[in-house]
């Protein structure tokens, strides 16, 4: 893995644990409860970062979508602080609606496979 792939890297993690530890414990935002930031994914000039994030209730997207916005400046510089590089990625928050997907799968698996029989290949 060359340098800039692991400082890319690195920079991933780094924004993902600054910006998910302010949701957790500093902001008093109510539409950012629930929040998680599930992976950020950064330029490999490290000048922008899309923050992919989901929220434990789907119908509260959209006001945490603008909880995020609001916050942008704020989660901007504690970025900033925590990397100590002279830029500080551009961020853009992109809701993952790979959680959404995974909840409306189960629910028709549920609705195809009763749950009082086992499943196929259990028990038998």
């Amino acid at each position: 893995m060359s340098v800039a792939r692991q400082r890319q890297r690195r920079a991933n993690e780094a924004i993902r644990e600054v910006v998910g530890g302010a949701l957790l414990t500093e902001l008093s935002d109510p539409r950012l409860q629930m929040v998680t930031v599930t992976a950020v994914d950064t330029t490999p000039d490290l000048t922008r970062a899309k923050l992919y994030w989901t929220v434990l209730d789907p119908k509260k997207a959209d006001a945490a979508a603008a909880g995020l916005e609001a916050a942008r400046g704020v989660l901007q510089g504690k970025v900033g602080r925590a990397l100590r590089s002279r830029n500080t990625p551009q961020m853009v928050f992109v809701r993952d609606e790979l959680q959404d997907q995974a909840r409306r799968l189960t629910a028709l698996i549920d609705e195809v496979a009763p749950a009082d029989e086992p499943p196929a290949g259990e028990g038998a």
